[in-house]
């Protein structure tokens, strides 16, 4: 007599019957008249990420999802690099394919000798031929549906297999982080590993392409407007030039990569980590505050704008760069945005409703800029405060007049929109963008997401300043996100220096405090898949000791123990 069990699948809200053993593949097929037109690439079971390959053995609560949710863009990225490594493997069997950061609106890709030189390609049209051929075996891997064939072996054994393919960054990593067994991917005959769940087969990744970009190309995935078509390039030259000074530093200093990081805490060499890495920070910010003050003394730069996304460090930088700008014998005067809040009855309102503080029209500009044009007239400026209990804006009583050699610094999300300082001569501004751009890769083929990183930084800082669980931040992340998209990154590249403020060493410092966090998200919210997640990214990680990060760090923004005050 043959027994059934149950899941539930949250997609048709309905219990289904199942045998034990299925595919969460099988059971998308099964019902796929149900699901409405859905292509899953994976689901989420019992509110954690599985592949379609995962087989179901005992009640389960399932949510298939497809490449537009959050989870199943990760899916098909990953998807895609593992398709382009096996296409590097099979048209350039003697190059190692580095996959290093998100940047122009897709990943930038390099090409190696498997020393881990630059692969010597410097024509142009060359790299065009190169790029054509790897773009024409992906195609065909894609047309030919070839399955991501998920398997876990000793990790000894996945050891061997990498150092034989020509895999030392996998090699590097898997020794440092001491688990029995590797769980790996084979494609075609390639084999990879990623710390997340692939795509069923190649015939799922049907949008994709590769544009020769610098010293290499973008892999481009999907159009977020338009899924139906790859995504398209985006000029950033200046977050470019950040991300590639910080990849030469990297280099200089031996660490690349989590392996590498992880040997370095082995050997105790993180106390030199860390001084290398703070004054890498100071040089930045002094070279900043140089700029700004020959241009104050060319009869502009009268007004700083700082401006980033979210735990990007924005505040620690001001401060910091005020202390730069005092020695260069400038007076720095701040002024907080958050001060010209319009009333509360008059903030516009998000798509579900909600109060949208992080609008540019949440902002009182028409008094934000007269009030501006005044103090660069020399006037005397009565100065606002908002009251958040009130939700009003109101006058104590402080006022503030320029003096001579004084700057203004203004640190707030929408720095670099012009709108925002519509009546500002632009001789007078200056623009600075902050963001922690990571250079550090988990290997080769596996990047650090600088989202990932900032969110970690808001987790422990929310938890910490605010009394914020994680749940509460990992619920509140989309929104935010959502605004960055809208209201920062358009305007990236209107900054007049770039200040990367990612810091070599500090996904080592952060681990303890996330992982502490992120287990406190019970298993029963929707929100423990992003917990899971990145508890299994804060895994590859050896903790580092706080002990000697300085008090003036950014990083000590959101561990406390800084210097400034907040």
């Amino acid at each position: 007599m043959s027994s059934t069990m149950k899941i539930y699948c949250k997609n048709i809200e309905e219990y289904v019957d199942i045998k034990g053993g299925e595919s969460l593949l099988q059971l998308a097929e099964a019902l796929s008249e149900r699901l409405g037109g859905m292509s899953p690439i994976c689901a989420s079971v019992n509110n954690k990420t599985e592949p379609l390959q995962y087989q179901v053995f005992a009640p389960k609560q399932v949510e298939f999802l497809d490449r537009r949710s959050a989870s199943g863009e990760r899916v098909y990225i990953r998807s895609l690099c593992m398709m382009l490594y096996c296409a590097v493997r099979q048209e350039l069997p003697d190059v190692r394919l580095r996959i290093e950061h998100s940047i122009a609106g897709g990943y930038y890709c390099r090409l190696l000798t498997l020393s881990g030189n630059t692969y010597g390609v410097s024509d142009p049209a060359e790299m065009a031929e190169i790029t054509g051929r790897l773009l024409g075996a992906m195609r065909s891997l894609q047309q030919r549906d070839v399955a991501f064939e998920r398997k876990e072996r000793l990790t000894s054994d996945i050891i061997n297999k990498f150092r034989q393919g020509g895999q030392p960054d996998k090699v590097e990593l898997l020794e440092s982080v001491n688990e029995l067994y590797t769980t790996y991917y084979r494609l075609d005959g390639v084999i990879d590993s990623y710390y997340g769940a692939l795509a069923p087969s190649t015939g799922c990744l049907d949008t994709f392409n590769l544009i020769p970009y610098k010293k290499g190309f973008l892999l481009m995935g999907i159009d977020k407007h338009n899924p139906d078509m790859p995504a398209q390039e985006v000029t950033q030259e200046k977050m470019y030039e950040a991300y590639v000074d910080y990849l030469h530093f990297n280099e200089v200093i031996g660490i690349s990569n989590v392996g590498q990081l992880n040997k370095a805490v082995e050997l105790s060499r993180t106390s030199e980590l860390i001084n290398v890495a703070e004054a890498l920070h100071d040089k930045k910010i002094a070279a900043i505050a140089d700029e700004i003050t020959r241009r104050y003394h060319n009869g502009g730069a009268r007004i700083v704008l700082i401006a980033g996304p979210s735990s990007s460090g924005k505040t620690t930088t001001t401060k910091r760069l005020g202390i730069y700008l005092m020695t260069n014998l400038l007076k720095p005067k701040m002024i907080s945005l958050d001060n010209y809040f319009v009333n509360r009855d008059c903030t516009p309102r998000d798509e579900t409703g909600d109060y949208d503080y992080e609008s540019l029209y949440s902002l009182d500009l028409d008094s934000f800029n007269r009030d501006l044009t005044a103090l660069l007239r020399g006037d005397e400026v009565m100065m606002p405060t908002y009251n958040f209990e009130l939700g009003k804006r109101i006058y104590k009583g402080d006022t503030l007049r320029l003096e001579e050699n004084s700057i203004i610094l203004i640190e707030g999300i929408h720095g670099l929109n012009p709108e925002l300082t519509a009546a500002i001569d632009e001789r007078m501004k200056y623009r600075v963008y902050v963001s922690a751009l990571t250079t550090l890769s988990i290997d080769d083929h596996n990047w650090i997401p600088t989202t990932d990183n900032r969110l970690l930084r808001r987790i422990i800082r929310d938890h910490k300043y605010r009394g914020t669980s994680a749940v509460e931040t990992l619920r509140r992340w989309p929104s935010v996100r959502r605004g960055e998209e809208k209201w920062i990154f358009p305007y990236q590249e209107n900054a007049d220096s770039t200040f990367n403020s990612s810091l070599l060493f500090e996904l080592g410092v952060m681990k303890d405090y996330g992982e502490t966090l992120l287990r406190e998200v019970p298993n029963a919210l929707p929100e423990y898949a992003e917990a899971y997640r990145l508890r299994r990214f804060l895994g590859y990680f050896k903790a580092i000791g706080e002990r000697d990060v300085p008090p003036t760090s950014l990083l000590r923004e959101f561990l406390g123990g800084s210097s400034f005050h907040y």
